[in-house]
């Protein structure tokens, strides 16, 4: 494996599907052979797509890319509820056997009006977010209450590309659908519910959707939230992100892994099998980086600077440019990031995180 001189950038992985975000930090850490490597913004096991991770002082950039906005693509099967609002939870019991579904414009129409612009969103129970330092995930698993409060989110996107209406398992999430017709949109859909249909089988709607939000969003929570609006029940059988600020899942540098098993005995005494990420060409991962100036350029808009003003600014210095936003300050002959700098007063920049 060849190194780069500053040992820092930032890799774009394209996620499986079966493994945490930390399999796949971990992963890396193996590939490159280095500790400090960490990503931004979590996706669940179930979901795949981008996710960025960084290595080195690219490190320090993740920060400020966990809050770009992002894109997904998403499936919500409306008629279900789970445990963990998708695929990977229980299925709940519903108030009955649902006989009639909404057509597409009656659920276009509650998407424009209830889940586009700013929005308030619960956050879901199976969430990292941290309640008197625990995962609210972990109070979750153990049968505690979890009592999250609602919060803003924006959603500038949320389109549907297709509609099927079929029936799906009573016994298993995410089970494939079964019978699946497409009607015209403005049409609504009586399902068969007199037994002529396969036991252990309900019927279900299904949209393929994208999403475009600000951080913080909750994707399961917008499914698990149309389908309370609809009063049908939803929940996510599959998530898919495609964008992260300026970081796409179509970038040339992506780099993909898969999900394999492992088995291994644990301190018990107990034989355990767990996924874990396996990086696709880990011995050339490096050679799929950004570096580092590339990595702040992806991440935040630019300050070409001269080489005094590198200095000044890594004394912890002021320097005379007017900006008016956080940006990454480099010195562009010899391709030099030099630090990450934000607006002191008018007329003057000063430097929040420098690199050596």
């Amino acid at each position: 494996m060849t190194t780069k001189p500053d040992n820092s950038g930032l890799l774009v992985i394209d996620k499986p599907q079966g493994v945490t975000s930390h399999d796949v930090v971990a992963a890396v850490r193996g590939a490159l052979h280095m500790k400090r490597v960490g990503h931004a913004g979590t996706l669940d096991p179930m979901a795949t797509g981008v996710l960025v991770v960084g290595f080195g002082n690219a490190t320090r950039l993740l920060n400020y890319i966990v809050d770009h906005d992002k894109t997904y693509l998403a499936t919500i099967r409306l008629g279900q509820r789970t445990t963990t609002d998708d695929a990977d939870g229980e299925l709940l019991p519903g108030e009955g056997t649902i006989a009639e579904f909404p057509s597409r414009q009656t659920v276009e129409d509650v998407i424009a009006h209830h889940f586009t612009g700013r929005i308030e969103q619960v956050p879901n129970s199976y969430s990292a977010i941290k309640i008197n330092g625990q995962r609210a995930y972990d109070l979750a698993r153990e049968g505690k209450d979890v009592d999250l409060k609602a919060r803003p989110v924006t959603i500038s996107e949320f389109s549907v590309s297709a509609v099927r209406y079929g029936y799906a398992s009573t016994t298993c999430a995410g089970s494939p659908l079964a019978d699946a017709i497409e009607i015209a949109p403005e049409e609504s859909w009586h399902a068969e519910t007199d037994g002529q249909n396969e036991p252990n089988m309900q019927p279900v709607m299904e949209l393929d959707v994208t999403v475009t939000c600000s951080a913080g969003t909750y994707i399961r929570a917008l499914g698990r939230d149309l389908g309370a609006e609809l009063g049908l029940g939803g929940h996510l059988t599959m998530l898919r992100r495609i964008r992260v600020g300026r970081f796409s899942v179509n970038m040339p540098n992506v780099m993909t892994a898969h999900t394999e098993a492992k088995t291994f005995t644990n301190r018990e005494g107990i034989e355990v099998t767990r996924n874990r990420a396996v990086l696709d060409d880990a011995e050339h991962a490096v050679d799929h980086a950004l570096d580092l100036v590339a990595s702040a350029a992806a991440s935040m808009d630019m300050l070409p600077v001269t080489e005094q003003e590198a200095t000044d600014l890594r004394f912890g210095r002021r320097i005379a440019h007017d900006i008016h936003t956080t940006m990454a300050a480099y010195v562009p002959e010899t391709n030099d990031l030099v630090a990450i700098v934000e607006r002191a007063k008018r007329g003057e920049t000063k430097p929040v995180a420098v690199f050596n």
